[in-house]
């Protein structure tokens, strides 16, 4: 199982529409801190089919920025706002049924 690691999310989409369906998307896989920037915790395949996914809802004038966060870079992140941000750190290890 590849490793999951912490990405920043945003995105600039021009037509309401096309906006409201890129946030649906993005909410089925992290959470959001504002209104056009979330938080996601992906493994590379599931980072490829939200890039998938997105680039099926964005045109060309869309912006998309993704920022992968290092373990260490993603436990600096302060977590001080009204937004939910619980801890950015590595969570526990978990088990997985093979």
């Amino acid at each position: 199982m590849a490793e999951k690691h912490w990405h920043l999310i945003t995105y600039d989409v021009r037509d309401p529409k096309r906006l409201r369906k890129v946030a649906r998307a993005l909410e089925g896989y992290g959470t959001r801190i504002q209104y056009s920037v979330f938080r996601c915790r992906l493994d590379p395949r599931a980072m490829e089919k939200l890039h998938w996914e997105l680039n099926k809802l964005m045109e060309a004038e869309d912006d998309l920025l993704v920022i992968p966060l290092c373990p260490g870079c993603a436990a600096k992140v302060p977590t001080h706002s009204s937004g939910d941000q619980s801890d950015w750190g590595q969570p526990p290890p978990t088990f997985q049924i093979l």
